[in-house]
């Protein structure tokens, strides 16, 4: 068996709505991640999943439960210690979060300079070489604004393996792309993961997405787990009729795998108080 790098422990996390009422966002959720492999973690507007990743990240403090990133519970240590964790893990998040006053390559640099006592004279190289692998290099000295935004997802994720980091979080990676730089990043990810060694925690909506990339799927539903599988254990469950379907969270994955409008997820009796809130504007 591969080495657990990432674990998640009977996780739990509350926030309050705007009139003070405590919601549950996250339902005692329960999940190991191995080395080496690529974990989508997947569900609808408001089911939990961008908590759990600011929570596996260490941006939220979970209410209840545990997680644990190269066996240290990240719940239990200061803001010290956790900057030391995090150097070993590298995020692309949603919209590439590019600082507009730098160009490209001063963006990638910028965790060399910050988070490492690599020689100045070394950071160039290291930067060339991170934007080859994500085919950004010709724009090295564009600015954010000058980018599209598949081109600033990659510049994103070249500034993410700056430091090669052992394991990668992505955040809706394919959120706002059309289908075709979907595929391209999608290749991208594939690549990385294999080149790189690193194991790979990818949070989205997007199922084509989910099943390119994926080793195994998790697929989350009112703060909770419904399933975790292989992509091949998903795909025989989106495959099935109606009448083999066993119980309302096979109805609910289905549901979601196929994109239909009617079902479990769309009758709002079956929606939590934070996806009701989600859906009528409310957001934390």
């Amino acid at each position: 068996m591969a080495e657990v790098v990432v674990e998640v422990i009977d996780l739990v996390k509350w926030f309050s709505d705007r009139q003070g009422r405590k919601i549950r966002v996250l339902d005692g959720v329960n999940i190991k991640v191995y080395e080496g492999e690529t974990l989508v973690i997947m569900g609808g507007s408001g089911c939990g999943k961008s908590t759990l990743l600011n929570c596996m990240i260490g941006e939220y403090r979970p209410d209840e439960g545990h997680i644990k990133i190269f066996g240290r519970d990240i719940t239990e240590l200061d803001e010290f210690e956790m900057n030391e964790v995090r150097k070993k893990f590298g995020i692309l998040f949603q919209s590439g979060a590019l600082f507009n006053s730098m160009t490209v390559g001063e963006n990638v640099a910028l965790p060399l300079i910050e988070h490492s006592e690599i020689d100045p004279s070394i950071v160039n190289i290291i930067v060339t070489m991170k934007l080859e692998q994500v085919k950004m290099l010709p724009h090295r000295n564009k600015w954010p604004a000058q980018l599209s935004g598949g081109q600033k997802k990659r510049a994103g994720l070249a500034r993410a393996i700056a430091l090669d980091p052992q394991v990668l979080f992505y955040d809706e990676p394919s959120a706002g792309l059309d289908p075709v730089t979907v595929a391209a990043i999608d290749e991208l990810i594939i690549s990385l993961s294999k080149k790189l060694g690193v194991t790979s925690i990818v949070v989205t909506h997007d199922i084509g997405s989910a099943f390119r990339i994926a080793d195994r799927m998790v697929m989350l539903h009112s703060g909770r787990v419904l399933k975790i599988g292989t992509k091949a254990e998903f795909n025989e469950l989106r495959n099935k009729s109606e009448d083999e379907l066993s119980g309302v969270d096979e109805k609910i994955i289905r549901q979601f795998l196929l994109g239909e409008g009617k079902g479990p997820l769309t009758d709002s009796e079956g929606l939590s108080e934070y996806e009701k809130l989600m859906i009528t504007g409310f957001a934390v």
